[in-house]
C-alpha cells in the first residue's frame, strides 16, 4: 500500500537521513572499533587487508612480498588504491572507502524499498539502515564487507528497476559480479541473482509482462558480460594466486564438513551479536519474509530477491562457516527491507495465510519452527552471552513450543498478525524508536572511545625509517600512519616458508597482552615460529592497544638480534 508521502517530502527526509547516516560513519574517523562489547571488528585485519592498495601507492608496486590479498578482493584493493593514491595513505583514507559505500547502499536500500512498498517504507528503511549500529562500525572499518554488502544492494536496486525499465537488469548483473570480486561471500548471492532471472524467464505467459522476461535476460546478460570481463582481464591471468586464495586459503584450509560441525553451524547460526542488537528488525523482518513466502507467485522480482538473499545465504553460512560475526553483516540490509516492507503495509503476514487450511501448513513446519528458533535464540543469548549450550536448548525448546501453539490454534496467530490496521504515524514512530535505541549504543561507545591502535600506528612511524622490514600480521595492522614494510606470516601463506630465516627482517611486532602471538590463530599462533628461530630476541619497545574487552592490551617491537641503536629505546606510544 502506497503511503501519502508526497516527492518532496520523501526527498527531503531521506536527505536529513542521509545526513544523519554520514555523521554517523564520518565522526571521529580515527578512533579504535568497539571493544567492550565488541561487534566482531579485528581492527587489525584493516591493514593486512588494504595491503596491495597501500604497496601500489606508497612504493610503486602491487606486489612487494607473498602476502597478496588482491587475488581475493581485487574491487575493495582498486577502491583503496583510490583513495590512498587521492588523499595519501592512512587510517581515515583507508575507511573513507566503507563509509562512503555504507552510505550509498543507505540511500539505494531507501529507494528500492519505496519502489517496492510506498515512499514511507522507504523512509522507514533509511532510517534502520543508516543508524543500524553494527552496519555503522561495520561501515566505519577498512575491511571488505562493507563495500561488499553495498554492491549487493546496488545490484539489488538495479534487479528492482529492472521489472519498469529492463535495462537496468545488465547494471544489476555487474553490481552482483562486483560484489563477489570484492569478497568472495558473495557467491550465494551472484546465484540468487541469476536464479530469479531464471524464474522469471519459466514463468507461464500471462504470470509476468514482457518487460519482465526481457528484465530477465539484461540481467542474465550483465552476469555474463561482467563474469567474463573478469575472468579475462583477472582471473586467467593470475590463475594459481587465484585459486590458491580463494580455494586453498578461503575454503580447503579453514572448514569443516563433518555431521557435527554442519550441525554446529546451522544451531549456532542465530547467536551472533548482529541479531541481538537489532533484534526488533530481526523478528519483523523473519516474520514478513515467511509472510512473503505465502504469496511466492505474485511477488516482484525485489521481494523474492530479498528472501533468496536470506535464504541462500543463511544456506552457505550454514554449509561454510557460520562462527565469524563479520559474515553476518551481510543479512542487514534484506531484514532492514522486510521490516520496512512490513511497516510500509502496515501488515507483517499477508491477510491470505488465515485462509491457507492447517494441512498445508504443516507443510511448512520445519520453516517455521527454525525460523522460531532463529528469532528465539537470538534474543535468549542476553541471559546467556558466554555460553552456547543454554542458548541452543532453551531456543530450540522455546521454537517447538511455539510452533506447536500456532498450529493447535491455526489460523488464530496468522490472522492477528495479518490484520495490522495500525497507522502510518505508528510505523514511523516504531521506525524511529528502534532508530533512537543504535544512535544510544553509538553515543555510548563515541563517549568511551579510544586511539590507541592509531597512535601506536603513527608512534611506530616516528621510530622506525621509512621502509624498515617488520614482521607479523600486527605489522600490517600498525602500517596505516608509517611507511614501514610489513612481512605478514599466516600458517601455510603469506611469506610462511622462510620466516625462520629472513634475517633482512630485523623487527617483530605481535601482541604481549592479553598473550603473546594473540592476534595470530588462537591454538596455532605462527609468529612463534619467526620469535623461536631467535632467541636472543628482545623487546625494545611497548605500545598500547585496543582490542579485547578490556580495552588495555599490548604489542611488542621485537629486535630479533637483540641489538642496541637509537630505534631501541623502550617506551609506549602516547594516546
Amino acid at each position: 500500500m502506497t503511503q501519502p508521502v508526497s516527492r518532496r517530502v520523501f526527498v527531503a527526509s531521506l536527505l536529513v537521513l542521509l545526513a544523519a547516516g554520514g555523521l554517523l560513519r564520518g565522526l571521529f574517523p580515527a578512533a579504535d572499533p568497539p571493544w567492550n562489547p565488541t561487534v566482531g571488528i579485528v581492527w587489525h585485519d584493516e591493514g593486512a587487508w588494504v595491503h596491495n592498495a597501500r604497496n601500489r601507492a606508497l612504493f610503486g608496486a602491487w606486489s612487494l612480498d607473498k602476502w597478496n590479498p588482491v587475488y581475493i578482493t581485487p574491487v575493495f584493493t582498486a577502491l583503496e588504491y583510490a583513495s590512498f593514491r587521492t588523499l595519501g595513505v592512512g587510517v581515515r583514507q583507508a575507511r573513507l572507502v566503507p563509509e562512503i559505500c555504507g552510505l550509498l547502499s543507505v540511500w539505494l536500500l531507501a529507494l528500492g524499498v519505496a519502489r517496492i512498498a510506498g515512499r514511507q517504507a522507504g523512509l522507514i528503511a533509511a532510517a534502520l539502515l543508516a543508524t543500524n549500529y553494527i552496519y555503522v562500525m561495520w561501515n566505519r572499518a577498512a575491511l571488505m564487507e562493507g563495500p561488499m554488502v553495498a554492491a549487493m544492494v546496488a545490484a539489488w536496486y538495479c534487479h528492482t528497476r529492472a521489472q519498469d525499465r529492463p535495462r537496468w537488469g545488465l547494471a544489476g548483473g555487474a553490481f552482483a559480479i562486483a560484489a563477489f570480486f570484492t569478497k568472495a561471500s558473495a557467491a550465494f548471492f551472484v546465484a540468487a541473482v541469476g536464479v530469479d532471472a531464471f524464474l522469471q524467464l519459466l514463468r507461464r505467459a500471462g504470470d509476468g509482462t514482457t518487460a519482465e522476461k526481457r528484465a530477465a535476460w539484461w540481467t542474465l546478460a550483465g552476469l555474463a558480460a561482467a563474469g567474463a570481463i573478469a575472468l579475462a582481464v583477472f582471473v586467467l591471468p593470475h590463475w594459481i594466486d587465484y585459486r590458491f586464495y580463494n580455494w586453498q586459503m578461503s575454503v580447503t584450509r579453514k572448514p569443516s564438513y563433518t555431521i557435527k560441525a554442519l550441525v554446529d553451524r546451522i544451531t549456532w547460526f542465530p547467536l551472533q551479536d548482529v541479531f541481538t542488537y537489532m533484534w526488533v528488525v530481526t523478528a519483523l523482518g523473519t516474520a514478513a519474509g515467511l509472510g512473503l513466502l505465502t504469496r511466492w507467485r505474485e511477488l516482484s522480482s525485489g521481494e523474492r530477491l530479498l528472501l533468496l538473499w536470506m535464504g541462500l545465504g543463511a544456506l552457505e553460512l550454514m554449509v561454510h562457516d557460520a562462527g565469524n560475526e563479520r559474515r553476518f553483516v551481510l543479512f542487514i540490509p534484506p531484514l532492514v527491507a522486510l521490516t520496512a516492507i512490513s511497516l510500509g503495509r502496515r501488515e507483517i503476514l499477508a491477510p491470505t495465510i488465515e485462509r491457507l487450511p492447517r494441512g498445508r501448513a504443516l507443510l511448512a513446519a520445519p520453516l517455521i519452527a527454525y525460523a522460531a528458533y532463529f528469532v528465539i535464540a537470538s534474543a535468549v543469548r542476553i541471559a546467556f552471552l558466554r555460553e552456547i549450550s543454554p542458548n541452543v536448548r532453551i531456543g530450540a525448546l522455546l521454537a517447538l513450543v511455539s510452533t506447536t501453539v500456532l498450529y493447535v490454534t491455526w489460523p488464530r496467530i496468522p490472522r492477528l498478525l495479518a490484520r495490522g490496521g495500525w497507522s502510518p504515524a505508528a510505523s514511523m514512530g516504531l521506525a524511529l524508536l528502534i532508530a533512537a535505541g543504535h544512535a544510544l549504543q553509538y553515543a555510548q561507545w563515541a563517549r568511551g572511545r579510544s586511539y590507541k591502535n592509531y597512535a601506536a600506528s603513527a608512534e611506530l612511524g616516528r621510530r622506525l625509517p621509512a621502509e624498515t622490514l617488520v614482521h607479523g600480521k600486527l605489522a600490517n595492522g600498525l602500517s596505516l600512519e608509517n611507511r614501514i614494510r610489513p612481512v605478514f606470516v599466516g600458517r601455510g601463506f603469506g611469506n610462511y616458508d622462510d620466516r625462520k630465516t629472513r634475517d633482512d627482517v630485523r623487527y617483530i611486532l605481535t601482541y604481549i597482552a592479553p598473550s603473546l602471538g594473540y592476534e595470530s590463530q588462537v591454538h596455532d599462533p605462527v609468529i612463534l615460529d619467526v620469535i623461536n628461530a631467535y632467541p636472543d630476541h628482545r623487546i625494545i619497545m611497548t605500545f598500547d592497544v585496543a582490542e579485547t574487552a578490556t580495552g588495555h592490551d599490548r604489542a611488542a617491537l621485537i629486535d630479533k638480534f637483540g641489538g642496541r641503536d637509537e630505534t631501541t629505546s623502550s617506551g609506549r606510544a602516547k594516546d
